[in-house]
């Protein structure tokens, strides 16, 4: 029996097929988000299922779940991001206890139970700040790719404070640091100490470990370092952190079916 989960985030589309028998990974795939939520997700899955040799009609049942997930009009039914990187993250590290996840457009915080529910969460959707985003803003006005951001902030000497809470600012905020002539690397530092405090505000009152970092932040090197200097605690990458989601909703499609 093969299930379908679709994470539609808010900068890329994910989808992950699943034997369910086996919790296989039959076929997974990403592409760039767009205007057009529904069609770039159905040509995605239909470029899936030709890699691995099925019909539509093969697919017993499909989740949707992240940001555009109710436009996914062609899904069974859809599943909040929460319960799905919940159940994305428990599949892949069995002691999950804490995930913190990082997307383009909002950071969330889960708690997890002994059995793998969520009993606990905090979300930031409000600022970019926290977020993918404001690394793309960085990276752009450095003229350097997202990749090469760590590469950055092992030079820095002195990281540089930003204090703005609003991306737009912060972006202003970064221009007047290179023209009063801070180093590059210094601001890459700052920036994912800031990025990193921020969810560390969000924890609160402490993460229990094992604490497991998922979402496409977590591809960005040197994000799980500075998340652990925030938290003061040891933070493990996800697998494949970017398709965590979309694992969750598949897990969840076969329960389902």
């Amino acid at each position: 029996m093969i299930c379908a989960g679709i994470d539609g985030g808010s900068r890329a589309i994910k989808i992950v097929l699943l034997e369910c028998g086996t919790c296989k990974t039959v076929a997974a795939g990403v592409r760039d988000q767009g205007v057009h939520h529904d069609r770039l997700a159905h040509e995605l899955l239909k470029r899936l299922l030709a890699k691995a040799g099925l019909k539509r009609r093969q697919l017993r049942r499909t989740v949707a779940t992240g940001y555009t997930r109710n436009a996914i009009t062609f899904a069974d039914t859809t599943v909040t991001e929460i319960t799905c990187h919940a159940a994305g993250v428990r599949h892949a590290v069995r002691d999950a206890a804490t995930v913190i996840e990082i997307g383009g457009q909002d950071s969330k915080l889960l708690r997890l139970g002994p059995d793998g529910s969520v009993r606990d969460f905090a979300m930031n959707d409000r600022c970019a700040a926290g977020t993918g985003r404001f690394l793309e803003v960085v990276a752009s006005r450095l003229g350097v790719g997202l990749g090469d951001l760590d590469h950055l902030a092992h030079k820095a000497r002195s990281p540089a404070p930003i204090s703005s809470m609003c991306v737009v600012f912060a972006e202003t905020e970064i221009i007047g640091l290179l023209a009063s002539g801070v180093r590059p690397a210094d601001i890459v530092a700052g920036v994912q100490a800031s990025i990193a405090s921020r969810v560390a505000a969000m924890v609160g009152r402490g993460a229990s470990p094992p604490v497991i970092f998922t979402g496409g932040v977590a591809m960005i090197p040197g994000m799980a370092d500075a998340l652990a200097a925030a938290l003061k605690t040891p933070v493990r990458v996800a697998p494949d952190p970017q398709m965590t989601g979309a694992v969750g909703a598949a897990l969840l499609a076969c329960r389902q079916a």
